[in-house]
């Protein structure tokens, strides 16, 4: 008869003993000894900043003067015109179509121009504004729909980039209307994206009016952001989502930490010569967005501007205290009441100076060299950059009389 076998239960405590030293263990070995494919953990390459637009665009944009009727005789126009001026010869270069230029996707989801607006299509403009010795910008938007109701960008980044590329286009105004939930970063980083995936070199700015903070991160992603809403062609105050000029410079003021060269804060577009400032003010409004670093975008009809204008846009000394290859951004570094004094460094050590007044009276402003980070003592030139003239060597301080509204621009130089 067989014996019948019996068998004895290990007790509880030492089977979860037995647990532990093989939990333990086991995590120990893997590490020791990796298995034979066992791959890196893989992460993602830093963006890196795509070498573009290494001082603040210069150009023009049809939007504030023109809005939605834009055609191609007409860009042809503010072409043949930035040439005849002068501007091109002072460093104007873009000449950018705005919103409403497009027509439907064809067959494949390629975007195409509206052919009644631009029957000779896109890519024969840009060869027109090419053998001007000028540049040729475009627009678009990150939503479904542009601001006036064209076709936008959305789920067609790489195709509308590709297009772009082979229209000849180099630089893309890109905004922020229809939207929806999108994230800002989000959406312009897959559009910069495609822009760098196009081969071809296409400035890229964010028009996306500072709600989601570009200056933050948009360093790696553009060349410019706007940062504030549309500008108003008014010395002060606001229109419906618009804003005055004034407004929007004390909204800009305080980034010029995260300006410099290939990523520039935008304020917008100019007014200069629309209409709706004294000659005193657009020359102020110019020589604020000169010491700013802002992108000069010349936003009236070239082929119409009166001597005031031109005198304002085509200010050599000017333009170069915006285009100083250093390319720090000027802030306001002293304030009393109406009075202001802003300093912008430039790439030879000498400084370019605004002494501002706001008010409504003339008023006396003075700048002394510790202001400039100079020390009292030194001798230094002025040129005054409005009148052209060479001023009187100071030591210590200089001071001006300033009229209501108006700005003295000077350069400073030990």
């Amino acid at each position: 008869m067989q014996r019948k076998r019996t068998y004895k239960l290990i007790p509880v405590w030492l089977a979860l003993m037995l647990l532990a030293s093989a939990l333990a263990i086991r995590p120990a070995l893997a590490l020791e000894e990796p298995a034979d494919d066992a791959q890196p953990t893989q992460t993602e390459p830093p963006r890196t900043m795509n070498g573009l637009a290494t001082t603040p665009p210069m150009g023009w944009n049809s939007w504030n003067k023109f809005a939605c009727n834009v055609d191609e005789k007409l860009i042809r126009r503010m072409a043949d015109a930035m040439v005849s001026s002068g501007m091109r010869d002072v460093g104007y270069r873009y000449i950018v179509i705005d919103d409403c230029w497009h027509g439907e996707r064809d067959s494949n989801g390629f975007i195409q121009a509206d052919p009644k607006r631009f029957p000779s299509g896109m890519k024969a403009l840009g060869d027109y504004i090419h053998a001007k010795g000028l540049k040729f910008g475009i627009y678009s938007d990150a939503g479904r729909k542009t601001c006036g109701g064209r076709p936008g960008s959305q789920g067609y980044e790489f195709q509308d980039a590709l297009q772009y590329a082979r229209w000849g286009v180099d630089y893309l105004k890109y905004d922020w209307c229809n939207t929806g939930t999108r994230n800002a970063q989000e959406a312009y980083t897959l559009m910069a994206d495609a822009l760098r995936a196009s081969g071809r070199d296409i400035v890229f700015s964010l028009c996306e009016w500072g709600g989601q903070k570009p200056w933050l991160w948009g360093r790696t992603v553009g060349n410019l952001w706007r940062t504030t809403g549309d500008i108003y062609d008014k010395w002060q105050g606001r229109h419906k989502y618009m804003l005055g000029m004034l407004d929007i410079v004390d909204i800009n003021e305080p980034l010029w930490p995260y300006a410099g060269p290939g990523h520039w804060n935008d304020p917008d577009m100019l007014e200069v010569g629309n209409g709706g400032m004294t000659e005193t003010e657009y020359r102020t409004h110019f020589s604020l967005w000169a010491i700013m670093a802002a992108p000069l975008i010349a936003g009236n009809d070239l082929s119409r501007m009166d001597g005031a204008t031109r005198r304002i846009l085509l200010n050599r000394e000017v333009i170069a205290v915006n285009q100083d290859a250093l390319g720090a951004q000027g802030r306001r570094v002293a304030k009393n009441g109406d009075q202001e004094i802003w300093v912008k460094p430039l790439a030879d050590g000498a400084r370019a100076v605004l002494l501002f007044n706001r008010g409504e009276r003339p008023a006396e402003i003075g700048v002394g060299w510790e202001q400039l980070g100079y020390p009292r003592h030194l001798s230094a030139h002025l040129r005054d950059l409005w009148t052209q003239q060479d001023l009187p060597a100071q030591v210590g301080r200089y001071a001006a009389m300033v009229e209501p509204h108006a700005a003295v621009m000077l350069v400073v130089r030990p």
